[in-house]
């Protein structure tokens, strides 16, 4: 009885401890771990239009702007004047509209869709079920804006030989002031930069500001996986409050709290792999906000002076238009905490040096699946003592396990004597119960870690690792893998001995199996990762054993 009592509060701390995790996921700005929610959203009703009429807020009163607001003194041409301008360059394809200039299409040459594998990965867009456009313009007086239909001139592709493609879309005077943009595209690169030029045409200064934002419906991206949970939505990074997180439906609930002023950082909108990020120099004072532009459609933006433009003078403002894969190093490099739309969670401090640790094991291998095996086998070294503590108690408990079996068949009536008796046993043999549970308690925060950096690893996507694996980011497609995976995880079980309750015995065969249907689903590097880990795992527990006078043998469920 005493031993069915303490199974069962073992079951109602393990899922308390899920519970805990996930609370605290939540807590952290992200989606929930084991039980995602969905988010809650609604069938954008013309979303084209609505985006072309996306409202921008003050640079004085962020917080007051309502919600689908279009500026009074906002250009009024028709979205019907506008045309299309398509751009490539060796990694992106791009579609600009010339009305306000505004990047509504981005195309990504090296990366392949998560739904059509033959076609590319398609970010920004602008279509029936998907809004999501970077937009830019002038606030503050009756200036040109994101609507404001521009003249385009430049080339529309980037030709062998040349490195840098040059854009220029420049409005019409409005109000005696002329907004020209230009975005230059270079080589292999994903980072666009976007200069905003203010001519003042009349005969007043003028003082305008400048806002950039990124514009996107709530809808979850297509081809995620239901079985893990990644975050989807706006982020903001300031040096004062680092990189926070915002849910759209905490915009929705005009609970959303960023980092308002500041004269550093970025806004970003991020997904399963991919962002878009707006980039201004440090220095230059600006504004951060999130809201809600219309029926389930979000921004995240930034406001900034232009200050004081004379009559016939200019005023420049630089900044960069960030579109692509979360590749950790190209984002490091390009401004300070961008790598962290790259989400390792709350365990980033140990996923960023395992990610480093595969990419230089990459470095050498060439090829991501091995990558992940030889870094499991570093991991296993690492923790060798450690597995070896372990795997010793559970060959001493293997050893006195016969004598336990019958001193509980002996007492089976007086379970506090039997309790007495196996506690004496114990103290005899020198034996910890719970030996071999600590040393694996203190390795799971960095199987945790790893579990992020193999899920948040854009450059997993497409790779091959052997025959049929095509793509490690993607499930098994013959369920090789989880089925080796599972097998590998009752021979473990097997290995162990098998607890003296009969309760606990069925728990510890049903629990494995239980785990395993999820990696089912999971992606090929993930469940990759855990055959290795397992492998590695029995053969050193086979190695321990031996050694100990304990042959190995196997505990065979028994579900009478």
């Amino acid at each position: 009885m005493n031993d069915i009592r303490r199974t069962i509060l073992w079951v109602i701390f393990g899922f308390s401890m899920v519970l805990l995790w996930d609370q605290w996921q939540i807590y952290n700005g992200q989606k929930a771990t084991f039980f995602p929610k969905p988010v809650a959203t609604q069938a954008a009703t013309a979303p084209a239009a609505a985006a072309s009429n996306a409202a921008v807020p003050s640079a004085s009163a962020v917080a007051a702007v309502t919600p689908g607001q279009v500026p009074a003194d906002a250009g009024t041409a028709p979205a019907a004047a506008s045309e299309k301008i398509d751009i490539s360059t060796d990694v992106l394809k791009l579609t600009f509209d010339t009305a306000g200039g505004t990047l509504t299409r981005s195309e990504f040459n090296k990366h392949a869709d998560f739904v059509d594998s033959s076609k590319h990965f398609v970010l920004l867009d602008q279509s029936g079920s998907r809004v999501y456009n970077a937009q830019t313009g002038l606030i503050g007086g009756n200036y040109p804006t994101h609507k404001t239909v521009m003249h385009f001139s430049g080339d529309r592709s980037l030709k062998d030989g040349q490195n840098e493609l040059t854009l220029r879309f420049e409005s019409d005077a409005q109000n005696g002031v002329k907004l020209v943009k230009t975005y230059t595209l270079q080589r292999g690169s994903y980072a666009i930069g976007v200069k905003h030029e203010v001519i003042n045409t009349g005969a007043a200064a003028v003082s305008p500001q400048l806002y950039l934002q990124l514009v996107r419906d709530g809808n979850k991206p297509a081809g995620e996986s239901s079985f893990y949970s990644t975050f989807t939505g706006p982020a903001v990074y300031t040096d004062a409050k680092k990189y926070h997180k915002v849910e759209f439906s905490d915009i929705e609930k005009n609970k959303a709290e960023v980092d308002k002023t500041s004269t550093n950082g970025y806004v970003a909108m991020v997904q399963h792999y991919f962002a878009s990020a707006w980039l201004l120099g440090d220095g230059i004072s600006r504004e951060n906000f999130v809201r809600k532009v219309d029926t389930n459609l979000y921004a995240v933006g930034m406001i900034t002076p232009v200050a004081d433009v004379a009559p016939g003078q200019s005023k420049t403002v630089s900044s960069q238009l960030f579109v692509g894969p979360q590749e950790e190093k190209v984002l490091e490099a390009l401004a300070p905490g961008l790598d962290l739309v790259k989400d390792y969670g709350w365990l980033a401090m140990l996923s960023k040096p395992l990610y480093w640790l595969l990419d230089k094991l990459f470095s050498f291998i060439q090829n991501w699946g091995w990558s992940i095996v030889a870094l499991v086998l570093l991991l296993k070294i690492a923790f060798y003592w450690l597995n070896a503590k372990a795997y010793s108690s559970m060959a001493k408990m293997k050893a006195i396990n016969p004598k336990i079996m019958e001193m509980r068949e002996r007492l089976k009536n007086d379970p506090q004597k039997m309790q007495q008796e196996m506690m004496k046993i114990y103290r005899e043999e020198k034996v910890n119960p719970m030996g071999g549970c600590f040393p694996i308690m203190v390795q799971i925060p960095v199987f945790i870690a790893l579990y992020w950096v193999l899920l948040s690893t854009v450059e997993m996507r497409n790779a091959p690792w052997v025959g049929w694996i095509h793509d490690l980011s993607a499930p098994d497609p013959f369920f090789i893998l989880p089925v080796v995976m599972t097998l590998t995880t009752l021979l473990q079980t097997a290995l162990n001995p098998a607890p003296p309750d009969p309760m606990q015995a069925k728990m510890m065969w049903i629990m494995p199996l239980v785990f395993s249907v999820m990696f089912f689903f999971f992606p090929a590097g993930l469940v990759l990762y855990w055959i290795t880990n397992n492998v590695l795992s029995i053969a050193q527990q086979w190695i321990i054993n031996t050694r100990m006078g304990v042959p190995p043998q196997f505990n065979l469920p028994k579900f009478k």
